[in-house]
């Protein structure tokens, strides 16, 4: 089977349509490497000159770079063909304007070895999952991107902050949603099992998750996505590459948004000796395996160049054939009842 990569489709029951193929925003904000504003501005132009319609963006990514980046070009298109996600839960402060007893995200700080933003100046990352810090990202948002409006709101990573998420943000992104001021709202995170708490505790129309349904790594699929199609809820998924380690298995690379560990280097490379001896790019195969799950809407790419996001829709139209996915599961690399192309 072979996908059209931009098809539009209705994303579940929130009145939205997404192309099956999303540019997603935390590489051109300069995830691992720096990236020029210039460069990043013609990935969104070429991603919008091939088709792409549905774009995905944070705070987080570059420190409110991305979305200063990709609003640059967005705002120049016609507003009422396309769809714009973007998250909240951390504000992009500069150093000047920090307190005592801001909840930092030190991790993505950009002078730290471990670092995932390679620029920041002095901007820094605070969590904040408030109500108050709701309305203030948005705004902020807004104001980056130069646009009058979000689609899809998505409350970003609260791994840590369970509690302040489902009492201030849920209900502050529930209020937006009522007043017809987004259209859509959300979770997004790279877990799977925090999500299955929203789907079940909350009334979110959509959740993106990343790195959780990919080839490598299928863990949503015994809980999170039965659960979602149940309860109609709409499941986007990001990181399909698993930070990087699915473009080249023989390589390494990333995982996890750090050293790919040996289990995993070694999983990669046993899925990628499947493929070639099929005759289909690993990443081909790593592209379309969750698109074959009912739940799943489309896919987000996180891409530096151009020349990277062209590589997707030439993975979605490529044939592959069954006996791949036959093998894959024979050698326990996929499970049984995972949905297949």
């Amino acid at each position: 089977m072979a996908y059209e990569p931009f098809e539009h489709l209705p994303l579940g029951r929130t009145g939205l349509t997404v192309t099956r193929l999303g540019l997603g925003g935390a590489s051109i904000g300069g995830l691992f490497e720096p990236v020029t504003d210039a460069a990043a501005a013609a990935v969104v132009e070429h991603a919008w000159g091939i088709g792409i319609r549905h774009f995905d963006v944070a705070p987080l990514y570059g420190y409110g770079a991305a979305e200063r980046r990709m609003g640059s070009v967005l705002a120049a298109l016609p507003r009422d063909d396309f769809v714009l996600s973007t998250k909240v839960g951390r504000l992009v402060r500069p150093l000047a304007a920090l307190r005592p007893g801001d909840d930092l995200d030190d991790q993505a700080i950009g002078d730290r070895d471990d670092a995932y933003y390679a620029e920041v100046g002095d901007r820094r990352i605070v969590f904040d999952y408030s109500a108050d810090g709701v309305r203030r990202s948005v705004e902020a948002s807004l104001e980056r991107l130069g646009l009058a409006r979000i689609d899809i709101l998505y409350i970003h990573d609260p791994d840590r902050h369970w509690r302040e998420a489902l009492e201030g943000a849920y209900p502050a992104l529930d209020r937006l949603r009522a007043e017809g001021v987004v259209g859509a709202i959300g979770a997004g995170m790279n877990q799977w099992q925090m999500l299955a708490r929203f789907a079940s505790e909350t009334d979110v129309d959509v959740l993106l998750v990343a790195n959780r349904y990919t080839l490598l790594d299928p863990g949503a699929l015994s809980e999170l996505l039965p659960r979602c199609v149940e309860r109609g809820i709409a499941v986007l998924v990001a990181g399909v590459m698993n930070s990087g380690l699915m473009v080249d298995p023989g390589r390494g690379g990333h995982f996890d948004y750090g050293p790919a560990p040996d289990e995993m280097v070694i999983r990669a490379r046993r899925i990628a000796a499947v493929c070639a001896r099929h005759g289909v790019p690993v990443r081909a195969a790593a592209i379309q395996f969750p698109l074959a799950h009912p739940a799943v809407t489309g896919l987000i790419a996180g891409v530096r160049t151009p020349a990277h996001l062209d590589d997707y829709p030439a993975g979605l139209r490529l044939q592959i054939p069954a006996a791949l996915w036959a093998e894959l599961r024979a050698e326990g690399l996929i499970p049984a009842d995972a949905p297949v192309p």
